[in-house]
């Protein structure tokens, strides 16, 4: 399994695999076509309150990755999805951030391999 990382602004690539949009608000200025994706989950995205608070400030960052990670506790059904994918091809997880050190995307990049790792070990 390969999980990559991608801007919304950076241009699909073939490399890419199965994309999918995990940020709950839709990039600005982007069209479908462009984008690319095969699937929009917002719903796995930060809730709008964290979100905001997180602001990318990288001195929050370790206690937004705790925050989000209590939140993707609970959105078992939507990783599911995700970890499916990833199971059958490459996965990149589009986000639109400017931040590339410390955004949702990444969050939950370090997520999924370590709930992947902790299934595999069950």
């Amino acid at each position: 399994m390969k999980i990559n990382l991608k801007r919304a602004y950076d241009a699909p690539s073939r490399g890419d695999g199965f994309r999918v949009l995990v940020d709950r608000l839709w990039p600005r200025g982007i069209s479908k076509d462009k984008l690319k994706i095969d699937l929009w989950l917002k719903e796995i995205a930060p809730s709008e309150g964290l979100r905001k608070w997180f602001s990318h400030d990288p001195e929050r960052w370790e206690e937004f990755k705790s925050h989000y990670f209590e939140e993707l506790e609970g959105k078992g059904e939507y990783l599911s999805r995700l970890l499916g994918g990833a199971k059958r091809d490459t996965v990149t997880l589009v986000y639109s951030s400017k931040e590339k050190e410390h955004n949702n995307a990444i969050a939950l990049r370090e997520y999924l391999e370590k709930e992947v790792i902790h299934r595999k070990a069950a």
